[in-house]
């Protein structure tokens, strides 16, 4: 039987634990605006993954994400666990999962609801919903459910950096994190091929993005063209470029226009493959994994965000 309650789960430790000093008043709200809620705080890494999965055994399809990118992105995780299971059981339709975004940079939800915690609260209680693609990387080791982005080389370096060293600054350490990540190699070999067309790439490059929504870092737009329900990934390349040219490029990045330089280039795709010989960083909804990537797909419109 399915719960028409939101299932919210609350990470405390998300935005430097401003989401912890937080939570408490904006759940509040939505009670009080009559939003049925049961609720649940993660005590460590990968617990919202535990609680939504366990949850959704319990029949809830309605979740409510209170933190980050990485809340989401854990939740995603237990309600998509894999093949056999896409997240949609016939018997109660997608999964449904709504937003109070309390975490460092909340770059998902710029695609959806911008405008921050008030402008969540409004449409959670219109009970509005918009369909949603996901994607899934498919690694040696198991399988990864994301909705904003997943990114390889530079990026990867410094959402590494950053999670270590800077995660209580927000946006503002995602910059720092960039400054720092440059004396590290700007060049990474990561062969790919698009949609089963050709041979893999061998071609080193700066990075490789793969895009559900527009945004990253807070309000850095990687990827303008993006559509999070068109039922494809937005594939964001550029090769190799000096120091120098990167820094000239970073201002470029908070309009898109970044796109235009030669080194960038972009496509439209379903699907890549990787052929990989090791595990290299990978940055996945804001959160650092070290992974032996195989490919990563989309799931056309496999979820509905209230």
């Amino acid at each position: 039987m399915a719960h028409e309650r939101l299932f919210a789960i609350v990470n405390p430790a998300a935005g430097g634990g401003r989401c912890g000093k937080l939570a408490g008043r904006a759940l509040d709200r939505l009670r009080s605006a009559g939003v049925p809620l049961e609720i649940a705080w993660t005590a460590g890494p990968g617990h919202a993954t535990e609680l939504s999965r366990d949850a959704r055994s319990r029949g809830y399809r309605r979740f409510l994400a209170v933190g980050g990118d990485g809340t989401s992105m854990e939740i995603l995780n237990g309600l998509f666990p894999g093949k056999a299971d896409d997240g949609g059981r016939e018997e109660d339709g997608r999964p449904i999962l709504a937003f109070l975004p309390l975490g460092s940079g909340n770059s998902f939800m710029r695609d959806f609801a911008p405008g921050g915690m008030d402008n969540s609260v409004k449409r959670i209680r219109a009970g509005v919903s918009r369909p949603c693609d996901v994607l899934r990387l498919t690694h040696r080791d198991g399988q990864v459910h994301f909705i904003n982005l997943a990114t390889l080389g530079f990026p990867a370096t410094v959402a590494r950096v950053t999670n270590l060293r800077l995660k209580g600054w927000g946006e503002m350490g995602y910059v720092l994190g960039i400054l720092a990540s440059l004396a590290g190699p700007l060049r990474h070999t990561l062969p790919l091929r698009l949609d089963g067309k050709g041979e893999f790439d061998p071609r080193p490059c700066l990075f490789l993005a793969f895009c559900n929504t527009r945004y990253t870092g807070g309000r850095m737009l990687l990827a303008p063209d993006a559509d999070p329900a068109d039922g494809f990934i937005e594939y964001v390349r550029w090769d190799p470029v000096g120091r120098l040219g990167l820094l000239w490029n970073l201002p470029r990045l908070l309009d898109g226009s970044h796109l235009r330089h030669p080194s960038a280039s972009r496509a439209s795709i379903r699907r890549a493959d990787f052929k990989m010989e090791e595990a290299v960083p990978v940055m996945v909804d804001g959160e650092s994994l070290t992974l032996e990537c195989r490919s990563i797909e989309v799931l056309s419109r496999a979820l509905d965000v209230l």
